[in-house]
């Protein structure tokens, strides 16, 4: 569930903050069919913002409260108003990513992808069995022998029901297992009842990261091996790398299920982390069925190459949102702007 008690995402610096008026004018709201379910929908809305130094992605997903949102629109304005940071690559390695789909499919949902290295399995899906997880990790280890395999359960299972998945799902030959329970004290104890146990998967964490209060705190409750990171969620590029450089652990870039230009944002925070030992989870336009742009950045031989992204008109126009979705989106910009601008009455 959000976290209503997330503070607002400081400005960078705040005198950044551009006025609601010029946010609104270069304001467009998008709805992106998906190939197939993921997260639970088959249309993922965005709110994308035109500015001086390029392109933002506002999309945060509709159950987050306005305080959580906030980070979002902050990492927005960073990339529209502010740009990025120097990069230290020019190609960043990238995962293929299998929603929780049936055994049958996975090597359709993979072929969208190309070559791939690493591979993100969604697992703990609600209705779903075990079974049905360790079928589609057998699915993915035949279609890509070599592959690197990592599973995600987005905290859907308690500790006993972490070890018991973990355990039959080591065998496959996991890399890791990101946020397979909620809370950050889960984390901890299920990464120790595995070490204790000796089965070798090592603990990501997501959501403990991003959706905490505190983003430091599963690094200094050594509940996790590496963090996931995320730019929109944790306010920026520049935030992120800072939460990476303090949390001391080895980090993997993540994306939000964002369009072209949130992937962008992605590329710039793993271009310019001093190390990148994972390939990321930037791959996930080739879960739409459309995008905004007419280059999207999907990778090319597991790779993502680091470029600017520019909306096209014409996509913009056929992938407009309905009009009541237009002002909901709106609406919730004014809101979370003024979260921003406190001082500021527009």
């Amino acid at each position: 569930m959000p976290n209503p008690g997330l503070p607002p995402a400081p400005a960078n610096p705040p005198q950044a903050v551009p006025p609601l008026a010029e946010l609104l004018a270069g304001a467009r709201v998008v709805s992106l069919p998906m190939r197939v379910k993921f997260r639970g929908i088959m249309q993922r809305e965005s709110l994308l913002l035109q500015g001086p130094a390029g392109w933002g992605e506002f999309c945060p997903f509709p159950e987050y409260g306005d305080a959580e949102a906030s980070r979002w629109l902050a990492a927005a304005i960073e990339a529209g108003w502010q740009g990025f940071p120097a990069p230290l690559r020019t190609s960043v390695p990238v995962n293929a990513t299998v929603p929780a789909v049936a055994a049958h499919r996975v090597a359709d949902v993979l072929a969208r992808f190309g070559r791939v290295d690493a591979v993100k399995v969604k697992v703990a899906e609600k209705g779903q069995s075990l079974d049905d997880d360790v079928a589609r990790l057998h699915a993915v280890r035949a279609a890509l022998p070599d592959a690197a395999v990592r599973v995600d359960a987005n905290g859907g299972w308690d500790v006993p029901g972490a070890v018991e998945a973990l355990t039959r799902l080591a065998p496959v030959g996991l890399e890791y297992a990101e946020q397979p329970v909620p809370s950050i004290e889960g984390l901890a104890e299920v990464r120790t009842r595995l070490r204790d146990a000796g089965t070798p998967v090592l603990i990501a964490a997501d959501e403990s990261v991003r959706r905490e209060t505190d983003p430091l705190r599963v690094a200094r409750a050594g509940a996790a091996d590496l963090i996931v990171v995320k730019v929109a969620p944790l306010g920026g590029v520049r935030r992120a790398l800072d939460i990476v450089a303090q949390a001391g652990l080895p980090a993997v870039v993540s994306s939000a299920l964002d369009t072209s230009v949130g992937i962008r944002a992605g590329l710039a925070l793993a271009a310019a982390l001093p190390d990148l030992p994972y390939a990321c989870g930037l791959g996930t336009v080739s879960l739409f069925e459309s995008d905004i742009t007419l280059d999207p950045l999907v990778a090319d031989d597991g790779a993502i190459r680091l470029r600017d992204v520019a909306a096209d008109a014409g996509l913009l126009e056929r992938l407009a949102a309905p009009a009541e979705r237009r002002d909901w989106w709106l609406d919730r910009l004014r809101r979370v702007h003024a979260l921003l601008t406190p001082s500021i009455a527009e």
